[in-house]
């Protein structure tokens, strides 16, 4: 065969798939990036919620108030107490592919779920699924192979409550060592009950139930010591907001639309941001600039829309411009709710007023401070030249707009963008080496980052390591115009290192807590030991992990002990930072606050904190003693 042969075009090129084939070919346009679980938009728990929103919209209709989750290992099990498939279609509603009640505006009025595309793609992507419907006594069961019906069972009479009740394994061979992070599906149950008060959740035993809906969801994120003013809470017909401001840097937002966390915002989220700047200046009288307003703002918004059109599959941006067929704009919708409703309760409220002037005057004094010296800031980063001394870049960034031929590709690898930061020359060799060009960039440091705790913004731009890497990651203007959607810690596993790592999530805490709050920051695992004989190369993380390679591999094997990343060479540390790399995500627990966290291990060394330390010292010494033996 030729190489033009090989290379040819005609009708043989030409494939018709159907759905199930499709959706495994191309997984990442139902689901969005496969992952591992270490990132909480990672394809595993796409699956979950794909099935969760069905139970959801069943809720929003009226129907079952409960829904009960089971992990157990690999399988998910979820059982809702809904009105149940109608049982004569429960083998079409999961794997014939646009087709569901939510086409029907009658049946599923403001959903979620309206591209009939869910739980066929979790069908689809999964090593056994089954679903039994339970409706008017009767139940229905039908179970799949990655799609492929197995076994259509006879309608049996049923003494089980209506509903539905699904059971999954994702595909192993497309989900490759997943595993499930218990605070990101405590946030994904959490959101489910903040927009459902009253409904009630349990995942493997813990309950989930919100009382007071989004009230609920910011009292969770906020420390009240911390916020100038109450949390506001104002409510319409399908719309809900809430808000305060506190004492931080930035602007944080919640958006969902029918129920959806709409990660990354959309129409709703922009319209909420235009009309509370326009509410503020007409009820004060006053033009102030849009970024005092919103600056050190905490606020969310839901809204109920008919017929919703997302910008992809996964539901993560509202795209929609009007809120019910030939009604008002979600601009105007939700523009007109606030001039409305929030100026009344700021007429009502006056030391809440008072006090939403007070920050918005403060955020305007320290924006002009820092104009001075964010202009000089710029200056320097350009004479450092960045982009060639600091920062060796990547071809995909996370926000560029990519058109062509290309376009769905490029927008699979940007989900994939990284940014490495690491301290000195060797490790941000070794890595530069071995990244992947397209995805992975590597940012390095030159020496230990400042401790910035309880320090003022201004920092970032008179300190030249700060202010050369929030250019980098281009941050300078906010949170949205960040150009890698992971960015991963990567320093030496010792004492020097760990501190490194310490400063470092002090900075993005202080000043940029977005980029924590929504799972953007990682840290890198890598091996700590090298088992090896002639025959085969064992990378162990930790003491347990090198006893038993070492037990594995027989007499006396070769042990070597990275002391640095910089001991380990680039062909090696390929395949640490490929597609299988350890990551351990920054995570804040539910209910945590950052000032109190940052008070507890960068403030005054406090009697708790040293307790805590000899506390962990004792039980690291006992685990070295025990490996010992």
């Amino acid at each position: 065969m030729t190489e033009k042969d090989l290379f040819a075009y005609n009708e043989d090129s030409i494939k018709s798939l159907d759905w199930r084939e499709h959706i495994r070919l191309r997984p990442g346009m139902y689901i969005g990036k496969l992952g591992d679980g270490s990132s909480p938009d990672d394809g595993v728990y796409v699956l979950i919620k794909e099935v969760i929103d069905n139970c959801i919209d069943e809720h929003t209709m009226g129907y079952g108030k409960h829904v009960d989750v089971t992990i157990n290992g690999n399988t998910i099990s979820v059982r809702d107490y809904g009105r149940g498939i109608p049982l004569g279609k429960v083998v079409d509603v999961v794997s014939k592919i646009n087709t569901g009640a939510k086409y029907d505006s009658k049946a599923f009025q403001k959903s979620v779920g309206l591209n009939g595309v869910g739980t066929k793609a979790v069908n689809a992507l999964s090593n056994h699924f089954k679903v039994t419907a339970y409706r008017d006594g009767k139940e229905k069961t039908a179970e799949f192979e990655k799609g492929i019906l197995l076994k259509e069972h006879k309608e049996l009479v049923s003494k089980e409550s209506n509903g539905t009740f699904v059971t999954f394994v994702p595909d192993d061979t497309v989900f490759k060592n997943f595993h499930f992070v218990q605070e990101y599906l405590d946030k994904q149950f959490w959101n489910y009950c903040y927009l459902n008060a009253g409904l009630v959740m349990n995942l493997n035993g813990k309950r989930y139930v919100s009382k007071n809906g989004l009230h609920d969801l910011l009292a969770s994120k906020v420390n009240e010591d911390e916020i100038r003013y109450p949390i506001v809470h104002i409510k319409g017909e399908d719309i809900e907001v809430t808000f305060t401001h506190g004492n931080g840097y930035g602007e944080e937002y919640y958006s969902f639309v029918n129920g959806q966390f709409t990660t990354q915002g959309g129409t709703h989220l922009a319209a909420f941001r235009e009309g509370f700047v326009k509410t503020i200046r007409e009820f004060f009288k006053k033009d102030y600039d849009a970024s005092d307003i919103r600056g050190s703002i905490c606020a969310a918004i839901s809204v109920r829309v008919q017929e919703p059109v997302f910008e992809s599959q996964t539901k993560t941006k509202l795209g929609s411009q009007t809120v019910y067929e030939d009604g008002p704009s979600m601009k105007n919708f939700v523009g007109e709710f606030l001039m409305r409703e929030l100026d009344n309760f700021l007429h009502r409220n006056p030391t809440v007023s008072d006090a939403i002037k007070k920050r918005i005057e403060q955020n305007e004094r320290e924006r002009k401070e820092l104009a001075g010296i964010k202009k000089l800031a710029n200056e320097r980063a350009k004479k450092a030249n960045l982009h060639n001394k600091k920062l060796r870049d990547c071809k995909y960034h996370y926000n560029d707009e990519p058109t062509g031929k290309e376009k769905d590709t490029i927008i699979e690898k940007q989900k994939e963008s990284s940014i490495f930061i690491t301290e000195g020359d060797s490790a941000s060799g070794s890595i530069t080496k071995a990244r992947n060009v397209n995805t992975q960039a590597v940012f390095s440091l030159r020496g230990k980052p400042l401790n910035c705790y309880s320090l003022t913004k201004k920092v970032v731009y008179e300190n030249e390591e700060f202010n050369l890497l929030q250019h980098a990651l281009n941050i300078e203007e906010g949170y949205e115009g960040l150009r890698y959607n992971n960015i991963i810690i990567a320093t030496d596993a010792d004492v020097d290192g760990l501190h490194i790592r310490l400063l470092l999530m002090t900075f993005f805490l202080q000043f940029f807590p977005d980029l924590v709050k929504n799972g953007h920051v990682y840290i890198l695992e890598t091996p700590l030991f090298r088992v090896r004989n002639k025959q085969e190369t064992i990378y162990c993380y930790d003491e347990t992990e090198k006893q038993a390679a070492m037990k594995k591999l027989g007499v006396k094997p070769e042990i070597t002990r990275f002391k640095g990343l910089g001991e380990i060479s680039p062909g090696e540390f390929a395949r640490f930072i490929s597609a299988d790399m350890k990551l351990q995500p920054v995570i804040m627990e539910q209910g945590e606050h950052i000032q109190n966290l940052l008070e507890y291990y960068m403030g005054k060394n406090t009697p708790q904190r040293q307790e805590f330390i000899i506390e962990n010292l004792k039980v690291e010494l006992d685990l070295v003693e025990d490996a010992s033996k």
